[in-house]
């Protein structure tokens, strides 16, 4: 018998996979130029086409806060109940955050 893989994007299928029509699509210009300013409020919304710095899908629409730049990548940090998490995600994963 073969142990099951316990790789980090195993029982992602529904969750990181694009819709029918949306599959293959580059992500659009407008979204990729936003600037985001520390203490900026964001949201995190893996785009799975893009593998490069994605975060965990733990952390999936997560709100999170801006506290920094490393190169291209935005440093963001996330509370996970009481603790504090900082991660370093690329814009292609990031969306502002819309308070409703």
């Amino acid at each position: 018998m073969v142990k099951a893989s316990q790789g980090l994007r195993r029982g992602t299928r529904s969750v990181l996979s694009k819709d029918v029509r949306e599959r293959g699509a580059v992500p659009s210009l407008s979204l990729l130029m936003i600037e985001y300013n520390v203490g900026d409020k964001v949201c995190i919304v893996p785009n799975p086409a893009i593998h490069g710095g994605m975060p965990h899908r733990r952390y999936f629409g997560k709100v999170a806060t801006v506290i920094g730049r490393r190169g291209r990548a935005y440093e963001v940090e996330v509370f996970l109940g009481n603790k504090r998490k900082v991660l370093y995600v690329l814009p292609e994963h990031l969306r502002p955050w819309k308070q409703s």
